[in-house]
């Protein structure tokens, strides 16, 4: 909880403020200081401090107009709490429009805590991780699938810690897959660090999608909601909800190589035995169908329609009996409310 300023090296936040500001966490060759831009929304009433964050891979764009509405857009008269707000988390990846830091390649999102006297990866990391990530109770951190690729909005989190799952249900996302996430991994360092965090996958990279955005935007006010930094929203209830563990997810791959027609789309429901996806050379004179091993959901699915043998094609998570009946019922539009 926070009663008084948010802190930061170099500055302050006082409750009823808000603050833009651009963070220096590291230089360029020619000596620039490379800044991140943040703003902080300290509210005028006492609560949670929550962070969120995009852009950790700098062409993963879906997420920064969620961070920005958030902060620049939405009401704060009455918050209570703080919002700490980083929408381009990766500025170095983001202007190359690249995943990964255009410094020997590194990935931003393996290197946090960080450290002030190691990579360049880390230091970055560990000036951003220090100053906003470790202050605060709660955080959401935004994705999206790499390039050519494009999931459904789930979320990830670790479902063996109770803060880190409550948080999860609190966004009312229809998916969530179970894992502790990489070591290195801004949602798993921050949570083990005191902040249960889960991540947001939502979309492809590269572009703005505004159902995804939208989507996005109810779950953060859903967790907002949840934990009473607004306390007169209500919770969101997605209608069904399945959690997803390790051994009942799989990526499809390619066992040829040439050019993929996908016959479902992400958030598709397919069946035991169905073709997902058939791959042919330029004449169509040879056909590899790909099929479902089980019965499941389409998280994830190829956008760029080449591939190589053992390319991923397509993220499948299985989906038990009752799980199908909701999903079948909200998608026919006869899904009941919310119990209370």
């Amino acid at each position: 909880m926070t009663d008084g300023a948010f802190t930061y090296n170099g500055g302050r936040v006082d409750p009823g403020e808000t603050a833009d500001i651009r963070y220096s966490i590291s230089e360029t060759y020619l000596g620039d200081p490379v800044r991140v831009p943040i703003t902080i929304v300290n509210g005028p009433y006492d609560g949670p401090t929550v962070f969120l964050s995009a852009a950790v891979h700098g062409d993963e764009l879906n997420g920064i107009e969620v961070v920005r509405e958030v902060a620049q857009d939405w009401p704060h008269d009455n918050l209570h709490g703080t919002l700490v707000c980083i929408p381009v988390v990766n500025v170095p990846g983001f202007i190359a429009q690249e995943r990964y830091l255009p410094v020997y390649d590194r990935d931003l999102n393996r290197s946090f805590p960080g450290s002030d006297t190691s990579t360049s990866a880390k230091r970055m990391a560990h000036q951003l991780f220090t100053n906003f990530i470790e202050p605060c109770d709660y955080g959401v951190d935004f994705h999206t699938s790499t390039r050519g690729r494009s999931n459904m909005l789930h979320v990830r989190a670790n479902m063996d810690d109770e803060d880190v799952a409550a948080l999860a249900r609190a966004f009312g996302s229809n998916v969530i897959i179970d894992s502790t996430g990489p070591e290195g991994t801004l949602r798993r360092e921050a949570s083990d660090a005191g902040a249960p965090t889960i991540t947001v996958e939502m979309g492809e990279a590269h572009r703005f999608q505004r159902r995804f955005i939208d989507e996005a935007l109810d779950g953060v006010a859903s967790v907002l909601a949840q934990y009473g930094l607004h306390p007169a929203d209500p919770v969101d209830w997605p209608g069904w909800r399945t959690t997803i563990e390790s051994g009942e997810k799989t990526w499809l791959r390619a066992d040829a190589g040439g050019i993929v027609e996908t016959h479902y789309a992400h958030g598709d429901l397919v069946h035991e035995g169905d073709t997902v996806c058939t791959i042919t050379n330029p004449f169509k004179s040879t056909r590899d169908e790909v099929s479902a091993p089980f019965t499941g959901l389409l998280v994830g699915l190829l956008e760029n329609p080449v591939v190589y043998p053992g390319n991923p094609l397509c993220h499948l998570v299985e989906l038990d009996e009752p799980t199908r009946r909701a999903y079948e019922r909200d998608r026919n539009g006869t899904m009941p409310e919310r119990p209370a």
